[in-house]
């Protein structure tokens, strides 16, 4: 290990001397260390700007394989589902099926955005266990057997639910003549 110069040294006597304790016991005053030289004034960095805000993304789950133009019509609620999956009341188990079922109906049918009612979070206070379906909802589609199928995973807008809801948008399947 290196010794500090005398301009590290003077500097490091002056940071030294603003130093408080955190203890609140009442000890001996602190003196400050006095300085035998002034160390030179750090030169300023230049001031960078920040990068302009990028909104977060909506729950990508499955990657980011929609362009501009759909995330912009999600968020503005200018699209209607062709198929809606409400999976309040349910059990654990009884709500993947409902998933699996709807997303086997979708696909055969053509559907692209499926609508899936999860429910919002209600404030309660613990042992009450809230949100199973919705903080499932990500891995099992994930592990799916649809799962290829699957574009993208966006939060609803307001009118369809908002935080209470989510946007399965599958896969454009070209149709066979």
């Amino acid at each position: 290990m290196r010794s500090l110069t005398p301009e590290e040294s003077a500097l490091w006597a002056r940071v030294a001397s603003t130093i408080r304790p955190l203890s609140r016991d009442k000890k001996e005053p602190h003196t400050p260390v006095p300085a035998t030289e002034t160390a030179p004034e750090p030169k300023a960095k230049p001031v960078r700007r920040a990068a302009p805000a990028v909104p977060a993304p909506q729950e990508r789950g499955f990657g980011t394989t929609l362009d501009g133009s759909w995330d912009k019509r999600l968020r503005g609620g200018s699209v209607e589902p062709d198929r809606t999956v409400d999976l309040h009341g349910m059990s654990l188990d009884g709500a993947w099926r409902a998933i699996d079922r709807a997303l086997d109906e979708a696909i055969a049918h053509g559907d692209r955005v499926l609508l899936l009612i999860t429910g919002h979070h209600r404030p309660g206070e613990p042992p009450i266990r809230r949100g199973a379906i919705r903080a499932a909802v990500h891995d099992w589609l994930a592990a799916s057997r649809h799962a290829p199928d699957i574009a993208a995973v966006r939060g609803a807008h307001q009118r369809h639910g908002g935080g209470g809801s989510l946007y399965l948008i599958l896969r454009r399947r070209d149709r066979v003549r």
